[in-house]
């Protein structure tokens, strides 16, 4: 038991790794206010990503660290959050009704990227955060029926923008809904950058904290329109654990480094194969494949998640798992995947930050 006084407080904050941001929460400069009166303990904190449905377990935990740590008999701690624009490249800014774009990319087809998009996009929202996603997959659109809006028109009031749908509190934009689902698009590179580019500058999102974006896979023209176009706080990159699809994910993490949007860090899919009628869990595609790109390449691991047959059906029935079942270890993995997501962004540069160093000149 230490003395009970403001530095004692500061100390257990400054002990205890916050899982999403990956550093302490004075270190990430989150505590706004400690009150020290007798042994009572007030801790105020101002975080930068959504903790709706977080708050109540990080309070929690911090009550009993400092309790525990410091003999107060009472400690409470107060969760406050919003979420900032950051950073952009440095020849865009960002958009006057979205707040922060995240490209989810893969560069590689197969491994269940808009899958983790419509979820990463999901668990946000249920975080609390005003969440929308645009489907730029032009040639194999999915979030339609992903997000249960299957067949559906937007609305045009009148005949240039258009209204995103709207579920699971989510809004929606994709080129499926402007074609037939069974239609090919048979389109070269110059209409397919267009059409992203008119899909997101011509939908009337409704003021957004993010913006997920789901890529199709490769390294070709969309993703250059992207990086040359459109405002990316940052980027996502989604692999499963074999060589094979780690080795396409470095080439998607170095496109972003060249075009200078900074990876938030890799997220690995088909984890872990759990059987839905034993429960065996088994490495189908290997282990540790994302991890080690993430460490050799420097950014960071938002998680791993399982290969189950639940997560491919809710896809498809058009509520994922985020929604179809909120209390699952699966959906609980896609929740910590985007707290991280989100908090990393956080730390970024806001936007409007210079990005030279102070020159100061000496006098003498």
């Amino acid at each position: 038991m230490s003395e009970l006084n403001r530095a004692a407080v500061e100390q257990v904050l400054a002990g205890w790794t916050e899982p999403a941001l990956g550093c302490d929460l004075i270190s990430a400069e989150a505590v706004s206010d400690i009150q020290v009166t007798g042994d009572t303990v007030t801790i105020e904190l101002s975080l930068g990503f959504p903790t709706r449905r977080y708050q109540q377990a990080l309070k929690e935990i911090l009550e009993t660290r400092v309790r525990e740590a410091t003999g107060a008999r009472s400690v409470t701690v107060s969760v406050e959050w919003s979420v900032a624009a950051r950073q952009v490249q440095a020849t865009l800014k960002p958009m006057d009704n979205v707040r922060n774009i995240i490209a989810v990319a893969s560069a590689k087809g197969g491994v269940g990227k808009s899958t983790c998009a419509a979820n990463l996009a999901l668990a946000l929202a249920d975080e609390g955060a005003r969440v929308g996603i645009l489907d730029a997959d032009i040639y194999g659109p999915s979030q339609p029926r992903m997000m249960g809006v299957a067949g559906r028109k937007p609305d045009s009031p009148e005949g240039k923008t258009m209204h995103p749908l709207e579920n699971h509190g989510v809004q929606i934009m994709s080129i499926g809904f402007l074609i037939e689902e069974d239609s090919p698009m048979v389109w070269r590179g110059p209409m397919v950058t267009q059409a992203l580019t008119q899909l997101l500058n011509d939908t009337r999102w409704e003021e957004l904290d993010y913006l997920i974006i789901d890529l199709p896979p490769g390294t070709g023209d969309i993703q250059l329109t992207l990086s040359q176009k459109v405002p990316v706080a940052g980027a996502v990159v989604v692999t499963t654990p074999q060589d094979i699809a780690t080795l396409d994910a470095r080439k998607g993490v170095r496109m972003f480094e060249k075009v200078k949007v900074p990876v938030l860090g890799i997220l690995e899919n088909m984890s872990l194969h759990i059987c839905s009628h034993c429960g065996h869990e088994e490495a189908l595609f290997g282990t540790g494949g994302g991890q080690r790109l993430a460490d050799e390449e420097g950014v960071a691991m938002l998680g791993a998640l399982p290969l189950e047959l639940g997560i491919r059906e809710h896809a498809d029935n058009g509520a994922p798992t985020v929604i179809s079942e909120p209390e699952s270890q699966a959906a609980e993995r896609f929740r910590e995947a985007a707290r991280r997501t989100a908090a990393l962004l956080s730390r970024q540069d806001p936007a409007g930050a210079s990005r030279f160093p102070n020159i100061v000149v000496d006098d003498d």
